[in-house]
């Protein structure tokens, strides 16, 4: 008996567990209905890293058109010739520098130890924007001024005062060298956004630091690299006050996000006469192809567009005496180190100055080795004049204490400073303050913000009418639901669905959702809602979203789930994804009208996908009337909060707010339908002195074009569904 109940017990788990497995396959089919190519076509089983790869084939095309005109250089006067127009390249590409103020230097203590002293020095590298540094002197008896080699810190939290870096500074400082250690902003005691309550940044580590307001920074058409290159500018300026310096006898190095720094402040500071990166130069080929373009600093806007690789910033300084620091299993690809080296080799040559230039390679990791340290240690004892031992020594320990700065550690608590975000804020006002000039003249302002934001967004109008495939159907009461894929500008598609009624009224609606396709299609959905009134319905998963995205590539600076880094890699090219998309929505309206019979296309958009629809009403004018629900009013808003929404980003447009913002565009479509819903502030709040400031040139493009009654602006926060709304913008 008690075995028939155990065989009865197990036959009714059984049963339970089959029947579980039928509801999660239900579910599983529930969840899958709407997808177009995921699982069914291998062709497309990469679709998810798409946007990445779009980016990155461009990437290759102008890096494979700089390499063919490098290749094509044979004399020194060429050379000369690449070197000008390089450095004009970097000074464009980084934004103008600001003029040189006083550096109000200050020794706020002084550390005394055996053989050397530490000046803890605070200047301003501009006004009120402070950055905390160490000098480093040796106490030997020397007649002579000093060699001195600036320090720049990796990524490392703690900044230059990391027992790595430490140990390479006093080695360097044993050796007879001044040595000049500086806080990166977001680093050491410079976080920008610092929280006294838990002693740490809010929005993350270093790399997070410098994309956050990096990112800010490159909508205002300004870039992080341009202040963290001028910290270091100013760096050299400071020691060329200090007696003890060797003014002809100055040097760079530094490590990862140091060897960053070195690089570029050396390209654009001729007064470093040695400069040693060490394990970061590679070049952007191997870069797109391996770990993907990092952080904010180590990004120029177009800068491929201009042919400007990271050979030229080593190009850029010869024939002055250059050491590439690498190692052969770093994150930096040894291949592509290899590669610029061989070709840097040949401006040295072409100088005659080839023991000027050398790299030097371990087999190690992203890491500093001993034999590296000691190879730096003979380069700048020979070229900077201070022949010695290279030996690697032991080195002291210095406390937490020692190596601080500030009186509370931060300058964020012991000094008001200025910040990346406060500064550039200050350059987006000058900006703001020059649109609201051009809109004075609002009808030749409008023309030339559209075509601006043509070429800034890197736009691309569809130059062919592709067909799309369809890959199956299913039916609901009333209409039905089509699934189909369209060919991109590039190797990558476009899953879209088509809801399709039964009783057409030769009207479309192109649905924008964030989070993709079958964000409302679900039976009761507001795509139901329109199909059921006769609207044929297609909403599309953009590159990047849905089917098409967000992919593997999320890099060093991943932002509450959002890759900057994805976002800098269409800035490198001169590119922007909401242009991209804003193509590809024109790609669905046109096929809209071929294929579709429809006589009239509207678009509605939901929150950060508002700018694609904007853009690509503005470009193009098959899409008659417009619905932007919970938008977030402008790029404006978005530079001007210091914690505004990182979503946001990709949908922005770099240097976008040195011709036009998403109010022109919005402007621009008068007198065409416009709808705007509840719209937000950067920060994604509701702020209505805020948007009413953006809100001033759409009604006054509208009252223009005599078209008052064609723009609806509903402020607040939403309070269900805008079935009201919907029913007054399509009748």
């Amino acid at each position: 008996m008690i075995k028939l109940n155990n065989y009865a017990v197990s036959f009714k788990i059984i049963c339970i567990l089959l029947f579980a497995t039928v509801l999660v396959n239900n579910k599983v089919h529930a969840q899958n209905e709407y997808d177009v190519i995921r699982n069914n076509w291998i062709r497309f089983s990469d679709a998810p890293n798409a946007l990445y790869h779009h980016f990155a084939q461009q990437a290759y095309t102008l890096l494979d058109k700089r390499a063919a005109a490098i290749k094509g250089i044979h004399s020194l006067k060429v050379w000369h010739n690449r070197q000008q127009y390089i450095r004009k390249s970097l000074q464009d590409l980084a934004g103008p520098f600001p003029q040189k103020t006083a550096l109000n230097a200050k020794t706020v203590r002084t550390i005394n130890k055996e053989g050397y002293r530490i000046e803890h020095v605070i200047y301003e590298s501009q006004p009120g924007f402070f950055v905390t540094s160490s000098l480093y002197i040796p106490t030997i008896e020397k007649k002579n001024k000093l060699p001195a080699i600036i320090y720049c810190s990796g990524h490392a939290g703690e900044g230059y005062r990391s027992t790595v870096y430490q140990h390479v500074i006093l080695n360097l400082v044993k050796k007879g060298f001044i040595v000049f250690a500086f806080d990166p902003v977001g680093q050491g005691e410079r976080l920008e956004y610092f929280d006294a309550a838990t002693g740490k940044s809010t929005v993350g580590g270093p790399v997070d630091e410098h994309s956050y307001a990096g990112a800010q920074a490159i909508i205002a058409g300004s870039s992080q690299a341009k202040y963290m290159i001028w910290d270091g500018i100013r760096a050299v300026d400071y020691l060329l006050t200090r007696k003890e310096v060797d003014a002809q006898q100055i040097g760079i190095t530094g490590r990862s996000g140091g060897g960053t720094q070195s690089a570029y402040i050396a390209a654009f500071d001729d007064r470093i006469k040695a400069a040693a990166p060490e394990c970061y130069i590679t070049n952007l080929t191997r870069i797109f192809q391996s770990i993907g373009p990092q952080d904010a600093e180590q990004n120029l806007s177009a800068a491929l567009v201009r042919e400007i690789d990271h050979a030229d910033l080593l190009l850029a300084r010869a024939p002055k005496p250059t050491l590439m620091i690498t190692t052969t299993r770093d994150i930096f690809s040894i291949e592509g180190a290899r590669e610029t080296a061989k070709e840097v080799s040949r401006i040295y040559k072409a100088y005659n100055k080839e023991d000027n230039f050398n790299m030097m390679e371990d087999d190690a990791p992203h890491a500093s080795t001993k034999k590296n340290r000691e190879a730096m240690y003979a380069f700048f004892q020979k070229h900077l004049n201070n022949p010695g031992n290279p030996n690697d020594d032991e080195t002291d320990t210095l406390t937490a204490q020692e190596l601080q700065v500030t009186e509370t550690g931060q300058i964020a608590t012991s000094l008001k400073s200025e910040t990346v975000f406060s500064l550039n804020r200050k350059h987006a006002e000058q900006l703001e303050q020059q649109l609201k000039t051009s809109r004075n003249a609002l009808s030749s302002h409008l023309v030339n913000a559209v075509q601006t934001a043509r070429k800034l967004s890197g736009y691309a109008p569809p130059l062919q009418n592709y067909e799309p495939v369809f890959t199956g159907r299913f039916q609901r009461d009333g209409y039905v639901i089509e699934k189909y894929f369209l060919q991109g500008e590039g190797n990558y598609i476009i899953p879209y669905l088509l809801l399709k009624p039964d009783k057409l009224n030769h009207k479309a609606l192109l649905y924008l959702h964030p989070s993709g396709k079958q964000a409302e299609a679900a039976e009761g959905g507001e795509m139901e809602w329109f199909v059921k009134k006769g609207f044929t319905v297609l909403a599309p998963d953009l590159i990047g979203v849905g089917e098409m995205g967000s992919g593997i590539f999320e890099g060093d600076s991943f932002i509450k789930d959002v890759s900057y880094n994805v976002w800098f890699a269409s800035m490198l090219i001169g590119r922007s994804i909401v242009g991209v998309r804003a193509g590809n929505v024109v790609s669905l309206a046109r096929l809209l009208q071929r294929n579709e019979n429809v006589q009239t296309i509207y678009g509605l958009a939901k929150k950060e996908m508002a700018p694609v629809l904007l853009h690509a009403a503005a470009f193009d004018s098959s899409i008659s009337s417009v619905a932007l629900i919970e938008p977030y009013t402008s790029y404006r808003a978005v530079v001007m909060h210091r914690f505004y929404t990182p979503a946001f980003i990709h949908s922005t447009v770099p240097n976008a707010l040195t011709a036009y913002d998403l109010p022109d565009l919005a402007a621009g479509i008068a007198p065409r339908k416009l709808v705007i819903a509840h719209a937000t502030d950067g920060a994604g709040n509701e702020s209505p002195g805020e948007t009413e400031k953006d809100f001033a040139v759409i009604k006054a493009a509208y009252h223009y074009k005599n078209a008052d009654r064609q723009l609806r602006i509903v402020e607040g926060k939403p309070t269900g569904k805008n079935i009201d709304l919907y029913l007054e913008w399509i009748e």
